[in-house]
């Protein structure tokens, strides 16, 4: 018999790598053993019990790829994701300003799709309502941008003005404040910073966020060194709980201080790579095609970051110990990355660099993932957001080779799952019932979107836990069931392997351990 340090917890589920468990025993944290809930406690002095009563316990389901810190920062932003005009747009932001005046205004979640016309707003009402203040509106997917004249002016903004991997939009030769990719940063920099009180209550609101959505770890695709700092303090002091997998963001002044630096490694922060944006969005028409839009005469998107200063990058990257994760959605971005990585990576690495999105490929390139393990990370909820209108971007030829993530997951054998959160919603619920049923929420279409890419639910809950754990070189420490993994569970009222789909997406997790402790 032991000493009473041991924690028991009922489970009864699948659970990944190690079968069907009745119960598992924790101490400090982490898993010692799992098995017969009798076996167990005739072989272990139990300090303390939970009976989950028949709920189902899966692994802490894990979000590879989203942005929590932006998240938090919500609370400090007018929503615009269910407008669907203009004046929509311009109605919420009086609305929430006389509740939160400030000397700014920021927003995010419009989409041109959306409206009537489907075409991108300008600014003249936006500038009317508001003449003294700068006003900065992010597209759903923050690749664009609708900025108000005041805005514009702060920035130096003008007709002549020239932005690398950037547009500006102009209608008869006048600025629509329309912003695309790198010309959003030019506004950017004349907002004012949030305060040190405000990025920790965005953090903590994040934190609690994914919580309630059934998370134990995320990955934040894209963070400044100050603000991965923060987070590792706010961690040691015990105020943020979750584990965070944090991307560097890939400039030239992060770029050439940390690769000679050791990457940061914690129980609950993993800082080991870099993240590099190749192109923008299709939505908003910045991602780089090969050939013209089929919707765009002319016009091929661009790339955020060239193909010099991306080797430049790389070669850099590749003599340390860092991994790179890079942006890629068109399918001329993709085979610039992919070959940029092949030229550097041998066959059989195991580097791990990442294609974050992976979105729209040649069909010659998908076997350059295989060859030198590159890793596709994909958002399965992507797929059902922009089925309506992707193959007005792409045509009937090019939309058979886009969010193919079954075609992408047969290359290596494992891939990892996120959301893109706030592109996308939180819940992972969402991402397992895109990924299987490749519908939206009211089950459309009938047959699922290009179905020959749908995973099955094995693939789907793996992509959410051990692969994911895997694309962050964690899975010998999360992401399964198993003694000496951390005891990280996620606790839904019914099994992921034989419910209706519809069922799942509409489930809400009933709690979530992180260490062993409920969070929720």
């Amino acid at each position: 018999m032991t000493k009473k340090w041991l924690f028991l917890i009922f489970i009864a589920s699948v659970l990944i790598s190690c079968g069907k468990r009745e119960a598992a025993i924790i101490k400090d944290g982490k898993i010692i053993t799992t098995g017969s809930a009798t076996q167990l406690q005739a072989t272990y002095d139990i300090a303390e019990k939970t009976d989950l009563k028949g709920a189902y316990v899966y692994p802490g389901f894990i979000d590879a790829h989203s942005h929590f810190y932006g998240l938090g920062t919500f609370n400090y932003a007018v929503s615009l994701f269910d407008i669907s005009s203009t004046e929509d747009l311009v109605k919420k932001c009086k609305e929430f300003y006389k509740q939160n005046p400030k000397p700014y205004l920021i927003g995010r979640g419009w989409d041109q799709n959306k409206f009537s016309n489907k075409q991108y707003p300008d600014n003249e009402a936006l500038s009317a309502a508001f003449p003294d203040i700068p006003v900065l509106l992010k597209r759903v997917d923050g690749h664009a941008a609708l900025a108000n004249r005041k805005a514009l002016e702060l920035a130096n903004l003008n007709i002549q003005s020239k932005i690398d991997g950037g547009e500006l939009l102009n209608k008869d030769r006048k600025l629509t404040g329309i912003l695309i990719d790198n010309a959003v940063e030019y506004v950017e920099r004349i907002m004012p910073s949030f305060t040190l009180n405000e990025k920790i209550q965005a953090l903590k609101e994040a934190q609690k966020i994914c919580f309630e959505n059934g998370l134990s770890s995320v990955c934040d695709a894209g963070l400044e060194p100050a603000t991965i700092m923060l987070i590792d303090s706010l961690q040691n002091a015990g105020i943020l709980d979750i584990r965070i997998y944090a991307m560097i963001a890939a400039n030239d002044k992060n770029v050439s201080e940390w690769v000679n630096k050791s990457p940061i490694k914690t129980d609950k922060l993993n800082a080991g790579s870099f993240k590099m944006y190749c192109d923008g969005a299709l939505g908003s028409r910045g991602a780089m095609l090969k050939k013209p839009y089929s919707d765009a005469h002319n016009h091929f998107g661009l790339f955020v970051t060239n193909a010099a200063k991306a080797e430049e990058y790389i070669s850099k990257i590749i003599k340390s110990k860092y991994q790179l994760n890079t942006h890629c959605i068109g399918d001329s971005a993709n085979k610039l990355i992919l070959d940029l990585y092949a030229k550097y990576l041998q066959p059989n690495n195991d580097r791990r660099w990442r294609i974050e999105h992976a979105q729209v490929l040649d069909a010659p390139d998908f076997e350059k993932f295989a060859k030198y393990k590159i890793i596709p990370s994909v958002q399965p909820t992507h797929a059902t957001s922009d089925m309506y209108w992707a193959q007005d971007r792409l045509g009937k030829e090019r939309i058979k080779y886009a969010y193919a993530y079954k075609k992408l997951l047969d290359q290596n054998h494992w891939m990892p799952l996120g959301t893109d959160f706030p592109v996308e919603y939180v819940n992972p619920m969402y991402t397992f019932y895109a990924a299987v049923s490749r519908q939206d929420a009211k089950g459309f279409p009938d047959k699922g979107f290009e179905s020959e890419n749908a995973l099955t639910r094995e693939e789907a809950l793996k992509g959410m836990t051990i692969w994911a754990a895997k694309a962050a070189f964690e899975e010998h420490e999360k992401g399964s069931i198993e003694p000496g993994k951390f005891a990280d569970f996620t606790i839904l009222s019914l099994d992921l392997m034989h419910a209706p789909l519809l069922e799942i997406r509409n489930t809400k997790a009933l709690s979530v351990y992180v260490a062993g402790k409920k969070k929720i």
